[in-house]
């Protein structure tokens, strides 16, 4: 592998870096909020859209492959209990600090992607709940929508200025919301099962309008499932800011995935038992949950107040991938590979101000290029890009458990046998054009790399003009060293 001897350059000075916060429980409501977050919402009726009512059978096999690659994930960051994630895993098997680079910002994309969908999903539902409670008299026009999304990324940056303990308090609340919303999307569709105003016998119903076979069908709606299952390796980057990772990381991310998906197929199973595939698709983008509780329980107001409790469910997903994308750029800059200035931290409120601000600035600018494609379908591609880039990035995980099952080190966790090689072979499966995903999908996930690539090139001059040495990555062990 190879590594350079210059000593790590402190880019915060004398100024304090960030601390540890985080105990199995905040840790569990972490990954549980970051996975049940926007995806469930932003995809599910799109998913019914291309498979019918087996929309579960997707959920399933995405959890599958989500879990084979978490199990990777586990195993190595018991290993390597540094806040560097997916990153520091391709550094030490492979040793190529630009592969190491592009692996760290398609991490950091796919957050940003991710927070961008979930604004959108949130304007929608917002709206929703306006107009539901009559305070809207008709549909808000695709400006209104994104001004929303846009003021809302807004607000989440001014949220993770404050710092990663008041973020991660919020993420406590917000996930209590979110599992409270997705339970009455769960009891009002087993009440109008009992009420016999459902059919249950949808479940099991296939349809495409395309005439795909079942294989193609479930392997498209699996790639845009993937989005909601996503979250699990948010926590990774925050290793560092976690107390006795090593030992509660194994039982949390497992646990958090399974309540996960058992979450999902009930809310899967509830949505088609309720909505006939016609009130799916016609289903505004993003609310196809507030139909189940208008449909599932008309002589109820529920359908008032799910709106806004989605709003705060959504928020969840936005906070905690920005949460991540701002220190991940930190760790960058703090290694030389970005311009030092996205590695600055603020020394009252301890958090890395201008990575939370360059982020934003990313987020906004995406919500604002996919909003003027208005022949496009804003808040499925932009979740098709996170699972875009997820994906590459799970295959090189998954790839990398492998080769550094050769280095002789033990961790507390070993993913069984070739679970990483079944893993890998998966996840490359889903990044292909096979799985019917719109051209502006690669479009946005190449333009977003080039982005990191240009900063890359940059830093690269400085450092070789200004500096006198050469940009890689010198200590990727600590990249995020962020204690006390």
């Amino acid at each position: 592998m190879a590594t350079q001897s210059a000593e790590p350059t402190d880019v915060n000075g004398s100024t304090p870096d960030l601390k540890r916060v985080m105990g199995p429980k905040l840790l569990l409501l972490f990954i549980v909020g970051d996975i049940l977050g926007a995806g469930v919402y932003a995809v599910t009726g799109q998913m019914a859209g291309v498979v019918g009512g087996i929309v579960w059978l997707p959920f399933l096999v995405a959890f599958v492959v989500a879990s084979l690659t978490a199990l990777s994930y586990l195993e190595l960051v018991t290993k390597y209990p540094q806040a560097a994630g997916a990153a520091l895993y391709a550094h030490k098997a492979f040793g190529i600090h630009f592969v190491t680079f592009l692996v760290a910002f398609a991490v950091i994309c796919s957050g940003i992607t991710s927070a961008s969908t979930s604004a959108n999903v949130l304007a929608q539902n917002l709206t929703g709940g306006l107009l539901a409670n009559g305070w809207l008299d008709s549909e808000p026009s695709t400006g209104t929508i994104t001004l929303i999304a846009l003021a809302f990324m807004v607000l989440l940056a001014l949220i993770n200025l404050r710092g990663v303990g008041e973020s991660v308090k919020f993420n406590v609340l917000l996930t209590l919301v979110e599992i409270t919303a997705l339970a009455i999307v769960i009891g009002v569709g087993f009440y109008a099962m009992s009420q016999g105003d459902a059919d249950f016998s949808r479940v099991t119903t296939f349809e495409n309008p395309d005439d795909k076979g079942l294989f193609l069908a479930v392997t498209a709606a699996t790639s845009i499932a993937f989005f909601a299952m996503v979250g699990f390796e948010d926590s990774v980057n925050m290793v560092e800011e976690t107390k006795d990772p090593e030992r509660i990381f194994p039982r949390t991310m497992i646990t958090g995935l399974g309540i996960a998906v058992i979450i999902y197929m009930l809310v899967a199973i509830s949505t088609v038992a309720v909505l006939t595939s016609d009130q799916i698709a016609n289903a505004t983008e993003g609310r196809a949950l507030l139909e189940v509780v208008r449909v599932g329980a008309p002589d109820f107001p529920i359908d008032k107040v799910f709106p806004f409790l989605a709003v705060f469910a959504v928020a969840n997903t936005s906070l905690i991938n920005m949460l991540m994308a701002s220190r991940l750029l930190y760790g960058l800059a703090h290694q030389d590979v970005l311009p030092r200035t996205l590695g600055k931290v603020s020394p009252h409120r301890r958090s890395p101000y201008v990575g939370v601000i360059f982020s934003t600035i990313l987020a906004l600018g995406l919500i604002l290029y996919v909003a003027n494609r208005a022949e496009d379908d804003i808040v499925v591609n932009l979740a098709s890009v996170t699972s875009l880039l997820l994906l590459g990035v799970f295959t090189i995980v998954n790839i990398a458990c492998l080769v550094l099952r050769r280095d002789g080190r033990e961790g507390r966790f070993r993913s069984p046998g070739v679970t990483p090689a079944v893993a890998a072979v998966l996840c490359a499966f889903l990044i292909g054009p096979w799985v019917d995903r719109e051209g502006i999908v690669y479009e946005i996930a190449a333009g977003l790399l080039v982005i990191g690539i240009v900063l890359w090139a940059f830093t690269w001059l400085t450092n070789r003009a200004v500096r006198s040495q050469k940009t890689g990555f010198r200590d990727i062990e600590h990249m995020e060293d962020m204690e006390d």
